[in-house]
């Protein structure tokens, strides 16, 4: 247990560093978070038509609608316009405590992955380096990846970026640290 905690937190802070540049300084982000000089309005209507927070895709359709009528309201949406909103009622900037949160969850990701490399044989600079990669990439692909394909998120190239960049650091940390001689 005492072999894991030091390289989860430095792990950890290496994770939070990159995460700060990525959506901060680098905005490699900017995409999903595009601004529109019509958001006053758009807001004011999402506020006139929800009643509470939501995620909503449209078009979409009522539970239990039968499969023959999802398949024909498909049919009629090729083509057009669609939307994601994730409608809240009302804004929440508590900076602190998500970055709290955020940290927190760096500290359990790197400590399960420190786990994982305590129970490798053969735990060399390589294999480690090679094994951050693909836990990195393994959650990615099954889930970035996944949710754009259908959905089609605008920053699908910054959060692979991320994923490469950050297990890529945490990999030469770990395989720094934890390699058996």
């Amino acid at each position: 247990m005492k072999k894991t905690i030091i390289p989860s937190l430095v792990g950890a802070v290496i994770f939070f560093l990159w995460q700060f540049l990525s959506w901060g300084p680098l905005q490699l982000h900017r995409t999903a978070q595009d601004y529109t000089p019509k958001q006053d309005s758009i807001i004011k209507y999402l506020n006139s038509q929800f009643n509470a927070d939501g995620s909503y895709l449209l078009p979409s359709f009522p539970k239990n609608t039968s499969s023959e009528e999802m398949e024909k309201d498909m049919k009629n949406s090729v083509g057009k316009p669609w939307a994601i909103i994730h409608y809240h009622k009302a804004y929440n900037a508590n900076m602190g405590m998500n970055m709290a949160r955020g940290f927190l969850v760096n500290i359990v990701v790197l400590w399960l992955m420190c786990w994982l490399i305590s129970k490798m044989n053969m735990a060399t600079f390589g294999t480690i380096f090679a094994a951050s990669l693909f836990v990195g990439l393994i959650g990615f692909l099954n889930i970035t990846y996944t949710f754009h394909i259908w959905y089609l998120t605008s920053d699908l190239n910054a959060h692979f970026i991320d994923t490469i960049v950050s297990w890529g650091l945490v990999g030469i940390w770990l395989g720094f640290y934890l390699k058996k001689k």
